[in-house]
């Protein structure tokens, strides 16, 4: 009995489940027989194959799972055709020719196919590469440009911050004189009316009999 593996799938064991899965829907068999046969080959139960398949591997061979199936429905067509068309002829040789003639029209289509698709996609991973080196250039410079906006701001902030505190201290220096312009013309004002009242009180003096006469 093959002992049971526990491991990590390697890319080996991907590539074998892959293979041998494609070919049984190729042939028009299922897809247990294949998880059967891989676990045979790798020492793993059909189940973990089946799982291993459905969960990470099928997703990867989606084009290579549509041309199998293209060619299953092609196998089928050669085979009713070569029964149809050779009644005299074993049936069974006739089959065998046709097979080997699609098999070998078929491994060359899947290549060509997968090489197209390898240029596609290289060509398509250049296209995106492209895009993506464009918008990073983009966004660089919008980022530039932003950081320069900010030095502007920055430098801007601090200008308008110095003449702010120049004003404040021009305002304070002009309260100051204000303030004391004020207290000089209060103090004149206090003074003229001082020497007003001085002036307007009557004045006297004694003549020489002891007598006090007003001056005028």
């Amino acid at each position: 009995m093959t002992a049971v593996r526990q491991d990590a799938w390697s890319p080996d064991d991907d590539l074998i489940l892959a293979e041998v899965t494609l070919r049984h829907i190729r042939e028009g068999s299922t897809q247990l027989a294949a998880f059967e046969e891989v676990g045979e080959r790798i020492g793993r139960t059909s189940a973990a194959c089946g799982f291993r398949w459905n969960s990470c591997v099928r997703k990867r061979y989606e084009e290579a799972i549509q041309i199998a199936k293209q060619q299953r429905q092609k196998r089928n067509y050669l085979k009713k055709q070569a029964i149809v068309a050779t009644p005299h002829v074993s049936s069974i040789a006739v089959f065998d020719a046709e097979e080997r003639a699609f098999s070998a029209n078929a491994v060359t289509t899947e290549e060509g196919l997968s090489v197209d698709s390898i240029i596609r996609f290289l060509r398509q991973f250049k296209t995106t590469y492209q895009d993506v080196s464009r918008q990073v250039k983009s966004f660089e410079k919008e980022l530039r440009e932003k950081e320069d906006e900010i030095e502007r701001l920055r430098d801007e902030n601090e200008r308008l911050s110095k003449e702010v505190n120049n004003v404040q201290t021009d305002y304070r220096a002009v309260n100051d004189d204000y303030k004391t312009l004020i207290q000089i013309m209060d103090r004149a004002r206090r003074l003229a009316v001082l020497t007003h009242e001085e002036e307007a009180k009557p004045r006297f003096k004694m003549d020489a009999n002891g007598n006090l006469e007003r001056i005028e």
